[in-house]
Order: C-alpha cells, then sequence, then structure tokens
C-alpha cells in the first residue's frame, strides 16, 4: 500500500523557493584598525631588539668570565691528589691575572705581585667576600713550595674565592 501524499500547497511551495541561506559576515580583520597600533607595534620590536643587542653585547664582554670560570673548573678537577693539587693551585694566580688583564689595562695589571696584587684585587671585588686567607694565598700560589701545599679543603676554598672574584668583580675601565 503507498502512502498518502497530502496535496502540495501552492503559497508553501512559492515561500520556499523565495527562502535563501543565510550569509555568514566577512571574517574579522587581525590588522589593526588605527595607525597607532602600528606604531605601538613597531616601538615594542624596537624595544626587544635592543634588549637582545645589549644581551649579546653583556655576553660578549664577559666570555673572558666564561672562560676563566672553565679554566678554574679544569684544574679544581686535578685537586684530589697531594701532586697535582701544587700545580693546580699554582696556575691559580695566573687565571685571575688573565682574567684582569681582559678588563683592565696592560699597565695597570701587568706588573703587580704581591701586596700590590692583593690591593687591585680587593680594590676591584665588587661582590665578591673574600677573607684575607684566600686574598694571600692568590699571591703566594705560584711560589709555595710542594712540601706546603694545604689540604683538599684549604684547596677547595682557595678555588671558590677565586671563583667568586671572577664572577663579582667590579669592572672600571
Amino acid at each position: 500500500m503507498d502512502p498518502v501524499v497530502p496535496p502540495k500547497d501552492p503559497m508553501l511551495q512559492a515561500t520556499l523557493r523565495q527562502m535563501a541561506d543565510i550569509t555568514l559576515p566577512p571574517p574579522v580583520s587581525m590588522m589593526p584598525a588605527t595607525w597607532g597600533w602600528a606604531v605601538l607595534a613597531g616601538f615594542v620590536a624596537l624595544a626587544l631588539a635592543l634588549l637582545f643587542w645589549r644581551w649579546l653585547r653583556h655576553r660578549a664582554l664577559n666570555r673572558y668570565r666564561r672562560d676563566a670560570l672553565a679554566e678554574i673548573a679544569g684544574q679544581e678537577a686535578r685537586i684530589a691528589s697531594d701532586a697535582d693539587r701544587a700545580g693546580a693551585l699554582a696556575a691559580l694566580p695566573a687565571i685571575l691575572k688573565r682574567a684582569a688583564l681582559a678588563v683592565w689595562p696592560r699597565e695597570q695589571v701587568a706588573a703587580l705581585s704581591g701586596p700590590a696584587w692583593i690591593e687591585f684585587l680587593k680594590a676591584n671585588a665588587g661582590r665578591a667576600k673574600i677573607d684575607a686567607g684566600g686574598y694571600s694565598l692568590f699571591a703566594e700560589a705560584e711560589y709555595r713550595l710542594a712540601g706546603a701545599v694545604p689540604d683538599a679543603a684549604a684547596a677547595r676554598q682557595s678555588f671558590a674565592a677565586a671563583r667568586q672574584w671572577i664572577e663579582g668583580h667590579d669592572v672600571h675601565p
């Protein structure tokens, strides 16, 4: 049996033919509507570029610190044995002197030794908090005899003091 189909209403058919699909508005633009936003974006980009340039410059100016700290770390690995400890401690003042020569003029730093070298280190210590024993070891370590080598704990303190001076010294060229 066939289902009974109701008769089609001509008015309904005409109305259905006139209907149109929903039209969507155009997508919203991501571009700023006013020139002020473009200027602000330009300032932000300029500020970020300036900050990046300053970071690169700071990193380049402090490369000598990273190099000296890497050299100290290499020498510090040698303090476990008594024989190597003397050599490692003897290398410590040279590392400090090279770090100072990287920043201050050669005429001001190269000839310093003994008390004058200690005074230079103290005057430019900045944030570094080093006791008098640490400073005296910096002056004497190159000339210390093998029999008078401090124990491993004292050597670690010396390396920590040198690391602290390199990380915290003030630079006034």
